[in-house]
């Protein structure tokens, strides 16, 4: 496979050169959300503010991660939505790990407006970076993704500890798996030296 074919092979030079050098953002943020999902199906009998504590470290790194690799990337057109990303993430998640005694609804609410303003984030930058091809198509999955979990939850916000618990580690899992693919696609472009 050669730099200018898959993917991710015909994005703008600009967005290219971006998800190259911040390729590590997107399967640190992954990695986070897929150990957090393994860990809530491996304990489904863990009480909610448990979870809600491991989730909440998860997307704090992952929301760290992206800040680190946006300020990393400012010359970058793009650069930005990592920002606004990683900024979602770092408040979300630092809100939630140093206020443990949230009520259960309160922190459900907490993950269905976070998930859903993720996927919004999700979607520009998958449009920042398809606009010069027709075949990417893991941002935006990922987004719309993020942003149905948040609209299930939002609906059924009293559904039992253990669902929920279920519900976050599916959405996790998917949108870890789909980030780390993505950063690991986007380490393999190659991009002209300008």
């Amino acid at each position: 496979m050669t730099g200018s074919t898959g993917v991710l092979g015909h994005m703008s030079a600009d967005a290219r050169a971006l998800v190259k050098r911040a390729w590590w953002v997107f399967v640190v943020g992954g990695i986070a959300m897929v150990v957090f999902g393994l860990m809530a199906f491996a304990n489904p009998g863990v009480a909610l503010f448990v979870m809600a504590t491991l989730f909440a470290a998860s997307v704090l790194v992952d929301g760290v991660s992206n800040i680190v690799g946006s300020l990393q990337n400012r010359e970058k057109d793009g650069w930005w939505i990592l920002l606004l990303m990683g900024l979602l993430g770092a408040a979300v998640g630092g809100y939630a790990l140093f206020n443990p005694p949230l009520s259960i609804m309160a922190f459900i609410l907490i993950v269905a407006f976070e998930a859903m303003l993720l996927g919004a984030l999700l979607i520009t930058l998958g449009y920042k970076v398809r606009q010069a091809t027709s075949r990417e198509w893991v941002l935006y999955l990922a987004g719309v993704l993020s942003i149905l979990f948040g609209v299930l939850v939002i609906a059924n916000p009293v559904t039992g500890s253990r669902t929920i618990v279920y519900m976050i580690a599916s959405w996790s899992l998917v949108i870890g798996i789909l980030k780390v693919v993505f950063g690991l696609r986007a380490r393999k472009l190659v991009v002209a030296s300008t």
